[in-house]
């Protein structure tokens, strides 16, 4: 049976006292809602209808390949059904009902779920939980044969309701046209004045159709976000479950508390990630790498063989055997050819380091194409920025940059060119060529004593 999946996520979340929307937060660098759609698509689901309402003009950016309602108005999780019935029109398949604030339920889970909806024959099949803590979560309620017979919400349990540890998860299997031909027979007859989805349960084994249910074999897939609190353990649930399969993987970790990889990382076997390193995004590590500690990567790709130590980097491609830190920050564009060399309290953007030239301390290179072989020194700077436009340097292969250079875009450097320490170069420099602009070094014989005398006779005068 084909399976469509129908997210809810229209909430405000106001326990997280924010002014973005709940399933808008991020988990390891993701937002809460993608967690759920890209499960729902890796679980095979055809297609992903997301409800929003709150803070929607923040939300719907996130799903661009998703079908949107909207909520306008919030009356609960069955009228969030009702604004989307709409786009399910003519559908005869199965509708999974997922909550945008549940990032961490599996897409085995969901498959599982499907399979046992098909194989029950069932209208309706919930998956449930039994927490050790029921309170606050819907108590399912069997009849006397076991059969689900409904859901009954905390706030209108009877105290022998109460007892029960099997609980609602917010997780449904329906078949489309059980679930949006009955939506008119739900009501706002209970403590909250809301249309209760989980009223749909009753109502379809009322008419004798099958409701069947699916125990989850972990809890911590059902785990709700609702305050910052909830998204922090959330948050140590999904570094654990993401460490323990890179490392079944063959990546090592010193202490894998302290590293934090996003879902849609990859990183290759043999690689080394140290304490407080940060992958997010889109992020890919090669093979044989060490990178930390102290280190946060955001959509970058990395080689093979790199060693990244105390780096920030951001949509950045490193090439094989870069080695790249302490203390340096590559910025959008950044783009580092084999063999290359970035080194302590280097900044580097929208540039291309030849294969094997090296920036190793002080420097800022902007705007900028580097040939190969090339060395710059300490405290070199491409002036990029002249106030209004940014402006290109180039450097061609084999050239050696004096310390302290400024080099004033626009400006070439042609290759196998030398400049001496602390010269501007303003002009274009002839491959082979040495330039070297500098004042004329003037020594002033006697000042410091001259001016030391000066200081006394101005200290006795104000005496």
């Amino acid at each position: 049976m084909e399976a469509k999946a129908l997210i809810l996520a229209a909430g405000a979340g106001t326990r997280m006292k924010s002014n973005k929307p709940k399933v808008a937060h991020e988990m390891l660098g993701k937002p809460l809602v993608r967690w759920v759609v890209d499960a729902a698509h890796a679980a095979g689901c055809s297609d992903a209808h997301v409800v929003i309402g709150h803070g929607r003009e923040q939300v719907e950016p996130l799903l661009d390949d998703c079908v949107i309602a909207y909520q306008l108005e919030m009356l609960g999780t069955g009228h969030t059904v009702m604004c989307a019935a709409d786009t399910f029109e003519g559908y005869q398949g199965c509708i999974v009902v997922l909550c945008g604030d549940t990032p961490l339920i599996r897409p085995s889970t969901i498959r599982q779920l499907i399979e046992a909806h098909e194989k029950n024959g069932a209208a309706a099949t919930v998956l449930t939980m039994k927490p050790e803590n029921p309170f606050g979560y819907g108590r399912i309620v069997r009849d006397t044969q076991g059969n689900v017979a409904g859901i009954v919400e905390e706030k209108d349990c009877t105290p022998e309701q109460k007892l029960i540890d099997e609980c609602n998860s917010g997780i449904f299997c329906f078949n489309a046209p059980d679930l949006l031909g009955n939506l008119d027979k739900l009501d706002r007859n209970n403590a909250q004045g809301e249309y209760y989805l989980t009223d749909m349960l009753a109502i379809l084994a009322q008419t004798g159709r099958v409701v069947s249910s699916m125990v989850v074999e972990d809890n911590d897939e059902c785990l709700g976000i609702n305050s910052r609190g909830q998204l922090a353990a959330a948050t140590k649930v999904a570094q654990r479950r993401i460490n323990d399969q890179l490392m079944a993987d063959g990546i090592t970790m010193l202490d894998p508390e302290l590293v934090w990889v996003g879902p849609d990382v990859r990183v290759g076997n043999d690689t080394e990630l140290l304490p407080l390193t940060m992958l997010i995004g889109k992020t890919s590590i090669g093979t044989g790498c060490v990178i930390g500690p102290n280190t946060r990567l955001t959509d970058c790709t990395v080689g093979n063989n790199c060693s990244f130590e105390e780096v920030v980097g951001i949509e950045i491609q490193a090439e094989d055997s870069i080695s790249a830190g302490p203390r340096a920050y590559l910025r959008p564009g950044t783009h580092l050819c084999e063999n290359a060399h970035v080194g302590t309290h280097v900044e580097i953007k929208k540039s291309t380091i030849g294969k094997g030239s090296k920036v190793p301390h002080l420097s800022y290179i902007g705007d900028c194409t580097m040939g190969e072989n090339v060395n710059i020194g300490a405290g070199s700077i491409t002036c990029n920025y002249d106030g209004v436009n940014k402006n290109k340097t180039v450097i061609g292969d084999n050239s050696f940059i004096g310390s302290d250079t400024m080099m004033v875009a626009p400006v070439t450097l042609g290759a196998n060119t030398v400049t001496g320490a602390s010269s501007c170069i303003t002009q274009d420099i002839p491959d082979g060529a040495l330039a070297i602009e500098r004042s004329k070094q003037v020594n002033i014989e006697g000042w410091s004593q001259r001016h030391m005398d000066k200081l006394r006779e101005k200290e006795r005068a104000d005496s």
